[in-house]
């Protein structure tokens, strides 16, 4: 159960500060701004929950896990439904917070940082160009969690390429879609919005599960370890690396 809590609670961070970014700062910090923000909440909790959960707060990196064995299979429906409630709840108070202006605030006029495509991008990306930015771009997240997580990474370091990977990627994403990348951080906000976002909301959770797909595929292809690890060994990476370097050692050494 613990590891579900901590899901939820770094899903929660990841949307309460990158959204949160947008809706009460956006003005004054920018697309650089918001982008930062959401990748210094993805590196605070990399290392505040890593230990924990292996610090996924995201279905599409969770999938990506779960194709790659270094998740368990039995856990990943448990961490989809708590990033989802994670956001949700991040959302909602995010709401709470933006309705406190004195002219009030209304998300479906707003946009309340929801994801969208054509009328609904910030500068007018059809849906063909958001479907294809927002798969490659979920496919540089999800490849360089795998890679920043390998058995012959330098240990404790993972959450450092990570959360710039996710800087650049709202860099290059913000001004397609508001850049998703993972469905639950789309999933808060469009339950508020409601309308439009709902109805585009299948786009911002079918591309990022294809991007993690691209993303393992690729991996494979480009990096095979040694030694195969079981899932139940792995599925912790970003907090126990050190412990999967000694179990592939030990392999090694029994080894004829």
């Amino acid at each position: 159960m613990k590891r579900y809590v901590a899901e939820a609670v770094g899903t929660f961070v990841l949307v309460f500060g990158g959204c949160g970014s947008a809706v009460l700062a956006g003005d004054k910090i920018g697309f650089l701004g918001v982008s930062l923000a959401f990748g210094l909440a993805l590196l605070a909790m990399v290392y505040a929950i890593g230990p924990i959960s292996g610090c996924h707060i995201n279905p599409a990196v969770t999938v990506g896990l779960l194709l790659s064995k270094k998740l368990d299979a039995r856990y990943a429906g448990g961490y989809v439904i708590a990033q989802v409630v994670g956001a949700v709840v991040a959302a909602g108070v995010l709401l709470l917070i933006a309705k406190g202006l004195p002219a009030g605030y209304d998300p479906a006029v707003a946009g309340f940082a929801a994801n969208g495509y054509g009328a609904h991008s910030p500068t007018g990306y059809g849906l063909g160009a958001a479907l294809v930015a927002e798969i490659v771009l979920t496919a540089f997240l999800v490849l360089t969690v795998l890679g920043a997580t390998d058995i012959s990474a330098p240990v404790g370091f993972a959450g450092i390429p990570i959360g710039l990977v996710l800087t650049l990627i709202h860099l290059v994403g913000i001004p397609v879609t508001n850049t998703s990348v993972n469905p639950a951080r789309s999933i808060g906000p469009a339950v508020f919005v409601g309308g439009w976002a709902l109805s585009q909301l299948w786009l911002f959770v079918l591309a990022p599960l294809l991007g993690a797909v691209l993303a393992v595929r690729v991996y494979k292809a480009v990096r095979q370890p040694e030694v195969v690890i079981t899932a139940r060994q792995a599925e912790q990476a970003f907090g126990s690396q050190q412990a999967e370097r000694d179990i592939a050692q030990a392999r090694r050494e029994r080894q004829p």
